[in-house]
């Protein structure tokens, strides 16, 4: 954690949410300040996060401590070297709010999508809203903007065809989690495609998302292109009993043929 997130992160985020026809990803509301997520580490085992701008904390302003000892105990943190986040890991019946937040670093950048689910009355679990946040470190000199792709089609003929490397982790599996890194599928766009709902946002992120989530096994779908030149694809699986099995990060880079 310390490795990524260590930094003063600055970036507005920009909500989607329902209307009556179902996620509107054309018509984002902009928070009214910009977020910075100030986080910071005394020494090896202990920092503080300290958020401003937030739009679910009181007053717009949350602060807790970071302590290795305390770290993670729910499991629900998920940290590759360059790709990190958090995830619920039930969605059962049970569940009434799911959700999930993907950061992508690339340098002193942070790309950050999250995505929030919602139990309904007649108990379906249906996508709430989505942010992004294209974060940059006011430590150093800011990453500059990027060239900002137009549509999600877009985005995707440019990765097709690259190949890439993959490694993966399990909720719950501490020390040394990462599985071996191995070659990864030729990336297929049909991943994201093939969902209900898909999006590009700031920073070059998307999403192939369901918008209800099904009873049975399914994945969702996260992705950052960081550079012309780099790719990262973020999976995250549940299980057919709804809970998360393993998440799935894919770095993908152009070849001689694509």
């Amino acid at each position: 954690m310390q490795a990524s997130f260590d930094g003063d992160w600055l970036g507005m985020t920009t909500w989607y949410d329902r209307n009556a026809n179902g996620m509107d990803l054309n018509h984002g509301t902009c928070s009214s300040t910009e977020s910075l997520y100030a986080i910071r580490f005394s020494d090896a085992d202990t920092g503080e996060w300290h958020g401003t701008g937030l739009r679910f904390a009181p007053g717009g302003e949350r602060r807790f401590p970071l302590d290795r000892h305390h770290y993670n105990l729910g499991h629900h943190c998920w940290h590759f070297p360059e790709t990190a986040g958090q995830s619920s890991l039930e969605v059962g019946e049970s569940t009434t709010r799911a959700g999930h937040e993907v950061n992508f670093f690339n340098g002193r950048s942070r790309s950050m999508l999250v995505a929030l689910y919602q139990r309904q009355g007649d108990g379906r679990m249906i996508l709430d809203s989505i942010a992004a946040t294209p974060f940059r470190c006011q430590r150093a000199s800011p990453d500059p903007s990027r060239e900002q792709m137009q549509s999600v089609d877009a985005l995707l003929s440019v990765v097709a065809g690259w190949r890439g490397i993959e490694q993966e982790l399990r909720p719950g599996v501490q020390n040394g989690a990462l599985e071996t890194t191995k070659v990864a599928p030729e990336f297929d766009a049909d991943s994201f495609c093939s969902q209900d709902v898909n999006g590009v946002f700031a920073d070059n992120l998307i999403c192939g998302l369901p918008d209800k989530m099904p009873k049975g096994a399914f994945e969702l779908q996260f992705g950052c292109l960081l550079n012309p030149k780099s790719f990262t694809h973020l999976i995250i699986a549940y299980d057919a009993n709804n809970r998360l099995s393993r998440w799935i990060e894919r770095r993908y880079q152009p070849t001689m043929h694509g």
